[in-house]
């Protein structure tokens, strides 16, 4: 499947701005393990304290290759004021759980291994029980993940803390369970879907594909909608009519289910949030659309999950 995001690696090394070490390199057989390093350091704390309500102190502690975004206390206690709750302790276990396992890759990413683009995190939605969710990482200027604190990510403030089982990368923000939003929001790819699910006259979609779901979301990129617009001899995207933007959007959505990738079959009638129906082809040259309309969209991105759905992205807006 050809692919949709660009990667861009690049060699960073952030100064400590908070007095934890950074930029080691030393192949050390004494290293302190990932929670030992936590624990040793008192910016950590309330991690330390959620990393052992939860029972992944140990995980973090035994042998392995994890990458950790580890937040600061500050970005806990903004967390927990934003959320209701008084302290670490009011959190529910099961939800902490799944918020900590969100930080945490399955491998050993230095900030020269990063790219930009999605990586799969150990955290689970409750939208898939196979999908573990998505973490979108943006390096046009730093390291941010998933849109940054105001979209319920965060940045890196610190790069590369060598730990004996991984490395740390510390972060300004709890990382929030992503939603189909979030995602959305998180990608530059897609500011012009964005920018049409926001338009004053269109129903709240935000509001109702941040609510519990499941959704099965075909998300067109930026180009597909400068593509739209030319075919249909618009000057930009104000132009398109309420009515068949509002449908449109509503075409891109299928309600009740988190369909995979691998879940798609050939000739597959799929009903939608608009009513109508479109047909997943699976030929050769790869996963595509057949609209109502005899239009072909290529799937070229697959199993973006998020905590209420999972997102396939179009190189082209379909229409019913």
């Amino acid at each position: 499947m050809k692919k949709f995001f660009y990667s861009a690696k690049v060699a960073l090394c952030i100064t400590a701005t908070i007095g934890f070490a950074s930029c080691s390199d030393d192949d050390n057989n004494d290293q302190d393990s990932i929670t030992e390093i936590a624990v040793a350091n008192p910016e950590f704390s309330t991690l330390v304290t959620a990393l052992q309500l939860t029972g992944l102190s140990q995980t973090l502690d035994e042998s392995g290759s994890y990458t950790v975004f580890a937040p600061t206390n500050a970005a806990f206690s903004a967390f927990l004021s934003a959320n209701g709750f008084a302290n670490i302790n009011a959190v529910p276990v099961p939800v902490l759980r799944e918020v900590l396992l969100n930080h945490v890759l399955a491998t050993e990413e230095f900030s020269g291994d990063l790219m930009t683009g999605y990586v799969k995190t150990l955290g689970k939605g409750s939208a898939s029980s196979t999908n573990t969710l998505s973490m979108y990482i943006d390096l046009t200027d730093g390291v941010k993940i998933n849109g940054g604190t105001a979209n319920g990510g965060a940045s890196v403030t610190t790069a590369d803390i060598d730990a004996e089982n991984g490395v740390i990368h510390v972060v300004n923000g709890v990382i929030g369970l992503p939603t189909v939003v979030n995602h959305a929001v998180a990608n530059p790819n897609f500011t012009s879907l964005v920018a049409a699910l926001t338009r004053d006259d269109q129903p709240d979609f935000v509001s109702a594909l941040s609510a519990t779901g499941p959704f099965t979301v075909f998300a067109p990129t930026n180009q597909a909608f400068s593509d739209l617009l030319t075919e249909l001899t618009l000057p930009n995207l104000a132009a398109v009519p309420q009515a068949t933007l509002t449908a449109a959007l509503q075409y891109h959505v299928v309600a009740g289910a988190n369909v995979l990738s691998t879940q798609l079959t050939n000739n597959q009638v799929v009903p939608t949030l608009q009513g109508g129906t479109f047909t997943v082809q699976l030929p050769t040259s790869g996963p595509q659309i057949l609209d109502a309309n005899g239009r072909i969209a290529g799937i070229v991105a697959t199993d973006v999950q998020a905590s209420n759905g999972v997102i396939h992205v179009l190189n082209k807006v379909i229409l019913p």
